[in-house]
Order: C-alpha cells, then sequence, then structure tokens
C-alpha cells in the first residue's frame, strides 16, 4: 500500500506467484506425505522383484537396459500421460476415485442403481449446470444401451465395486511391502540377522503407522512430507552418483528399441518379467483416488516437479549400478548407496516406507467414506479433520482393521517377494478397472467420437492387460491375496447393498397414504401431544410403514410431525441453500410436513443440535414465505438461507424458555405459533427393523438377508449413532421386514 496516496501497489516478480499460488504450493507441498509415498518408494524392490524369476543377467547388459527401458516408458505412460494429463480432468467436482467416475457417469445418464430418488436429485445446480452438451451418435446410443440393459448396468457396478475393494486391499498390502522391504535392507550391513527380527521391527513400525492416523491428513501430510522429500532427493543424487560412477551409457536405455529386444531374446521370460516391473507405477492410482484432499493443480506441480524426475534418476542410477555389479542383484538398491552416506538414507528409506503407507490409507477412507454415503457398505464413524479442507477424514474401524490386516500378512508372508507376488496384482487390476470406466467418460460425459475412447482403451487397457497377464500366473505364489481381499470386500459391499435395496422395496410397498392414517384416528381415538415430532424414513413420499406401525400400537403423535428422509445424491457437495426440501403433507391444520435433507457424499454431516437448529429454521422459513411457494402446486420446494428475522427469532427461542407474545416483528402468526410448538420439546421416530427373508424365498436368499446382512447391520453403526440423534429424545419402533 502506498501510504501517501493511499492506493494500492501491484506487487510483481516471483513474491506476487507465491502469493497468488500460496494455497496451491502448501496444497502440492502436503501431497508428498500424502500421494506419492507409495509410487516413490518402488525403486526399493523393482529391480529385485523383476528378477526374482526366470530372468537372468548376462554379460552383455542387454537385460538391464531393456528393464530400464521397460520401467521408463511405463513410467511416463501411465502414471504422466493417463493419470497426470488425462484421468485428473476427470474429476467430480475436485473428488477421484473409482466410485467418482460411477457418480459422474451417473449423472450424465440413467445407468445408476444407486437408488438416489428423483425428487432428491431435483434443482441441483449440479444437475442442472451439465450435460448442456450436445451428445454424439455415439453417446446417446450406448447411453440408450446402458439404460435399457439391467444387466450391462449390474456388470457396471461389480466392475465399480471390484475396483474400489481393489484398492482397499492395495490399504493393506502398501504397508506390508514397503515397511518390510526398507527394513530388509539393514541385512546388507548385519547379514547374520535373523529374519524373525526383521518381520519383529516391520510391526512395530506399522503400528505406529497405523497409531498415527487420527491426527488427520492435514497435519501427517505436514509431518510426512519433508520426510518424502528428503528421500526424492536422496535417491534422485544416488541416482545421478551412480550414472557418472558406474555407467554413464545407461541413458541409452531409454530408446524403446530395447523393449523389443528384452521380448524377443529371453522370450516369455521376458514376459513374465513384467509381474515385478509393474511395480513402479504402485500408488499411480492414488493421485486420483486422494484427488478430493488436494487439487489438480497441487498433484500436477509435485509430480512433474520432483517425483518423475527423482525417480527416473533413481531408476537409471541402480541399472548403472547393477551394470557391474550382477552379483549384488537381491540386494542392488542398498548395496549401490554409497558407503558415507549408507546409515542416513536407510533410516530416510524406512521413514519413507512409512509415508507410502499414507498416500494408500488415506485413499481408503476416501473410498469408504464414499461407499457408506452412497449406501454401498456398512455405516462406519466418519471423523472429519480438517475444517478447511474438505474430504481429510479418518475412520476409527477402517483403521485398525486395515493394521490386524497388514501385521497378519507380514507375519504369515515374512518374504517381499510373495507380498511383491500379490502386491502387483491389485495394484494392475485397479489400474485396468479405472481404464474401462474412463472410456465410458469419455464417450458420455465428455462427448467425444468413439475413436478417442477406442485409441484410449487401445493404449493403456492393452498396457495394463499385458502387465495383468504377467501377474495372474502368480497367483499360486502368493498372488491369490489380493484376489480374496477384493473378494472379501466385494461381497460385503454387494450384500449390504443388496439387502439395503430390498429394505428400501419393502417400505415402498407398504407405505400408507395420509388418508389412511387419518381414517384410523377415530377408530382408534387418535390424540395429540405437545411437541414437534421428526419421523426419520428412506422413503419420500407416503407414510413409513414403521410410523403406521406405532400409531397402530400407540395412537397419539405430536402437533407438528416432520417426515424426514436423508439422501445422499451422486453429487461430492450439495450447497447448503440447496440442502433441504421441503412441502406440507394435507391441510394446513394436520401441521404435517415432509423434508428431503440432502447430502453429497462428501459433506460433513453435523451434529444433531446444530442440525435440529437448522431444520426448524427451514421449517419457519417455509411458513414465513409459504405463499410464495404455491406455484410449485403442493410440491416439494428448496428452502434457502433463512431470514435475519426467522433466523434470530430461532435462536433466541432455543436459548431462552418464553418470550412475549408478538415480539419477532415481522413475523407471521403460524410461525410463532410453531416456534412455540418446539419450546414443548423435540422427538425423534426412527425405525428398529429386522430385515428377514419371506419363508418361500429360496436358499440363497435367505442366507444373504437373514445371517449376513443381518450380521453386516447388528454389527455396523446403528442410523441414530450415524446421525448423532440424542437417545434422550429417541423413540424406536421394533418391526420386522419380510422381504
Amino acid at each position: 500500500m502506498d501510504m501517501e496516496s493511499g492506493s494500492p501497489q501491484r506487487c510483481t516478480g516471483p513474491f506476487n506467484f507465491l502469493k497468488k499460488y500460496r494455497s496451491t504450493l502448501i496444497l502440492a507441498y502436503q501431497s508428498f506425505g500424502v500421494v506419492y509415498g507409495d509410487l516413490s518408494t518402488s525403486p526399493l524392490y523393482v529391480y529385485k522383484s523383476t528378477f526374482s524369476g526366470r530372468l537372468r543377467l548376462h554379460e552383455d547388459d542387454e537385460e538391464i537396459f531393456g528393464v530400464l527401458s521397460l520401467i521408463f516408458w511405463t513410467l511416463t505412460l501411465i502414471p504422466l500421460l493417463k493419470y497426470i494429463i488425462l484421468v485428473l480432468r476427470a474429476d467430480d467436482n475436485g473428488e477421484g476415485g473409482t466410485f467418482a467416475l460411477y457418480s459422474l457417469l451417473s449423472r450424465h445418464s440413467r445407468l445408476s442403481l444407486l437408488n438416489t430418488p428423483q425428487e432428491a436429485a431435483e434443482h441441483l445446480s449440479a444437475y442442472s449446470s451439465e450435460g448442456s452438451g450436445k451428445d454424439t451418435k455415439t453417446s446417446a446410443l450406448l447411453k440408450e444401451f446402458l439404460e435399457k440393459s439391467r444387466t450391462s448396468r449390474v456388470v457396471l457396478l461389480l466392475v465399480v465395486m471390484l475396483g474400489t475393494s481393489m484398492v482397499i486391499g492395495d490399504g493393506v498390502l502398501t504397508p506390508t511391502m514397503s515397511v518390510l522391504a526398507a527394513i530388509s535392507g539393514v541385512k546388507v550391513k548385519v547379514p547374520n540377522l535373523h529374519e524373525n527380527h526383521t518381520v519383529f521391527l516391520a510391526c512395530i513400525v506399522l503400528v505406529g503407522l497405523f497409531a498415527l492416523q487420527h491426527y488427520g491428513t492435514h497435519r501427517v501430510g505436514f509431518m510426512f512430507a519433508p520426510i518424502l522429500i528428503a528421500w526424492l532427493l536422496c535417491i534422485g543424487s544416488v541416482g545421478m552418483y551412480n550414472i557418472f560412477r558406474w555407467n554413464p551409457h545407461i541413458v541409452r536405455a531409454l530408446s524403446p528399441y530395447y523393449i523389443w529386444d528384452l521380448f524377443k531374446k529371453p522370450g516369455r521370460d521376458g514376459w513374465r518379467s513384467l509381474g515385478g516391473i509393474v511395480m513402479c507405477i504402485t500408488g499411480a492410482e492414488a493421485m486420483f483416488a486422494d484427488l478430493g484432499h488436494f487439487s489438480q493443480l497441487s498433484i500436477r506441480i509435485a509430480f512433474v516437479g520432483v517425483v518423475y524426475p527423482c525417480l527416473v534418476l533413481a531408476y537409471m542410477g541402480e541399472a548403472a549400478y547393477l551394470s557391474k555389479h550382477k552379483a549384488d542383484l537381491q540386494a542392488s538398491f542398498f548395496r549401490s548407496i554409497p558407503e558415507a552416506v549408507f546409515w542416513p538414507v536407510l533410516v530416510v528409506a524406512t521413514l519413507a516406507t512409512v509415508v507410502a503407507s499414507q498416500a494408500i490409507i488415506s485413499a481408503t477412507f476416501s473410498l469408504i467414506n464414499q461407499c457408506t454415503s452412497l449406501k454401498c457398505f456398512p455405516r462406519v464413524k466418519v471423523i472429519h479433520t480438517s475444517n478447511q479442507i474438505h474430504g481429510q477424514i479418518y475412520i476409527p474401524e477402517i483403521n485398525w482393521l486395515l493394521m490386524c490386516l497388514c501385521l497378519a500378512v507380514v507375519v504369515g508372508f515374512r518374504r517381499t517377494d510373495l507380498i511383491g507376488n500379490a502386491y502387483g496384482l491389485a495394484v494392475i487390476t485397479v489400474m485396468f478397472v479405472t481404464t474401462c470406466i474412463m472410456s465410458l467418460v469419455i464417450l458420455i460425459v465428455w462427448k467425444r467420437t468413439v475413436l478417442e475412447a477406442l485409441a484410449f482403451v487401445l493404449v493403456f487397457g492393452s498396457l495394463e492387460l499385458l502387465y495383468l497377464s504377467a501377474c495372474l500366473i502368480k497367483v499360486p505364489k502368493g498372488g491369490w491375496l489380493p484376489l480374496l481381499l477384493s473378494l472379501a470386500f466385494t461381497s460385503i459391499m454387494c450384500t449390504w447393498y443388496y439387502g439395503s435395496t430390498k429394505k428400501q422395496e419393502f417400505e415402498l410397498q407398504n407405505k400408507v397414504s395420509l388418508d389412511q392414517l387419518l381414517s384410523m384416528g377415530p377408530g382408534l381415538g387418535m390424540v395429540r401431544v405437545p411437541g414437534i415430532c421428526f419421523i426419520y424414513s428412506d422413503i419420500v413420499a407416503g407414510i413409513p410403514p414403521t410410523f403406521a406401525h406405532f400409531v397402530t400400537n400407540f395412537p397419539a403423535f405430536h402437533q407438528v410431525l416432520v417426515f424426514v428422509s436423508i439422501k445422499s445424491v451422486e453429487v461430492p457437495r450439495i450447497p447448503p441453500a440447496e440442502r433441504f426440501l421441503i412441502g406440507r403433507i394435507g391441510p394446513k391444520q394436520y401441521w404435517i410436513f415432509r423434508c428431503i435433507v440432502r447430502y453429497g457424499y462428501k459433506d460433513v454431516h453435523k451434529d444433531s443440535f446444530e442440525f435440529e437448529d437448522r431444520l426448524v429454521s427451514k421449517l419457519a422459513e417455509f411458513l414465513q414465505h409459504e405463499d410464495d411457494h404455491e406455484e410449485w402446486g403442493g410440491r416439494l420446494c428448496v428452502v434457502g438461507t433463512p431470514s435475519n428475522t426467522v433466523a434470530t427469532a430461532v435462536e433466541r427461542r432455543r436459548r431462552v424458555r418464553f418470550l412475549p407474545p408478538g415480539e419477532e416483528c415481522g413475523m407471521r402468526d403460524e410461525v410463532r405459533e410453531f416456534l412455540e410448538f418446539r419450546e414443548a420439546g423435540v422427538a425423534y421416530i426412527m425405525g428398529h427393523t429386522y430385515v428377514k427373508a419371506m419363508e418361500s424365498s429360496s436358499a440363497i436368499k435367505k442366507l444373504l438377508v437373514n445371517h449376513v446382512y443381518g450380521f453386516l447391520r447388528r454389527n455396523c453403526r446403528g442410523p441414530a449413532v450415524a446421525l448423532g440423534i440424542p437417545h434422550t429424545s429417541l423413540i424406536e419402533v421394533g418391526m420386522v421386514y419380510h422381504v
């Protein structure tokens, strides 16, 4: 600021750049500690895994040159070209991951099977702002086919669940592989160290890693980022040293000619080596899955500016060392480190593997949260660890489950080569699933030509299928583990989705109309008691069967009834002004309302007291301006931010038990009466349902619904706990649903 003239002066030069992109640079810095750990620690085990099979080193170094060429072009094509340049552009309003792609597809076509009601998706800016472009002939035909073919939509959802389950499986394999590989480096200097000791040390590091997760991605990212930056600088510097020291001609291996040479001479053994080479791109999927924690630009800056060049130098340096020290193959990474800096690099490597695990753990938390919001996974406790940055979460149950599974894998497998066989299969399967769904996004969402979608699939899909085929032959030697883990998690997701769908179908088929409810009144001696009652249900039309069951057995309800349906819509976030849809049921003297509360699958659910205040404020605002909504013809209408008059009155009546009538100027009599009803008390009614298969159902359906789904419902967080409803005001209505 010019102190004399009082006019601002524009900053120029690098300081202006830093100020303008300060938040982006901070996110790029944090991304080192969250996103890139797994990808950056791959040099610890890639060469060892590649040459652990039948591929052997010869004096002419052709195998080394071929493997390095494959590593370089794989890093260039998949992490750089596929993810950084293309896939990151397919974000779902800033969110990434398999379910984000599915959500993006669902909003541009009617192929979703996640049962989002039409009423819950109406009047959303996220929907109305999309799809303005004209469909191509191919995209229109594809959309028509997918919308008409339920089988294809079921297959698509299963593929999405498979990809998500594989990422969760990576959350088990990444920490075990990375930490055990780093700890094993001690054997270079202490060759007599027993295997049990390395396993024990790895378990201690893993327990410490998962114990840190409750601090949140924000704090963990700041703590871990310096470690990973130091690691990347170490491996980049050591790689450059080894290139000049041992074999400067290794740069010729960047030519793709050596890839052809590798497959031509060793033949099938060269193809088998792909199962080890694929390890160089482990963690690339985290760049997309963790997108919700950061931004596209921050992830691109970190990768292109630091991660990619350091990794290329590290792989080239290790290949240069191997060309002169072929006997050191089984520990080539640690033996290539100069003697003077061995121990510092080993310490940094161990710490970096902890960071590597952080990337996939954060991605797992994000995916589980998305699945839970879309009712594809049992309810878990989600803790939002940052008020400033959306999407940074911690899930205690999943955290400790992953820790137990990691410890079991370390103790059971004990060797990195066996874990590597499992690890590669999980990694490449997730990438292939992303490629398949991404091709649909190119056609349906981006509305590009079929040639562009085919080019994407042919370039990346064929490469990933080649790697996948090499990994599949290792299934008997440890590759069965990710298949078992993904099968378990996919089964949980499918069973929960199936049971939730059947439960909702029962409620829709057995809902009660308002006329039926009121007709029961005279015969049952129905009475109205003071206060407001919020009735929670999954249906958005009609009276839920649990409430009809309650009234039949206890013929009384409150002066004000509000049927509340909380729906997760297939968008990441809902603006607060668009969150509530409110409408009146029946004549005004009945005081019965319906409210649909819409959340995106990444939205933060507030505590019950704040939610109650906001809901009461929205209802009061609806009553204040109800005449303005008559044009909706009785339909639900969006209620935005309450006016200052209504909001102040609600807040004051919440804190003060009595206010003289008429004190709130400008308020309608109906609003004041409604606020007085609230003074009498607020109650919550929620169904405590038991879902059971009918006696005529098949044995498989009885097994899924009665036992598997029933077990999951009994052991997950109850809906009242998940919504934060106070137990002192909760009325649970027990009822059996025969589906």
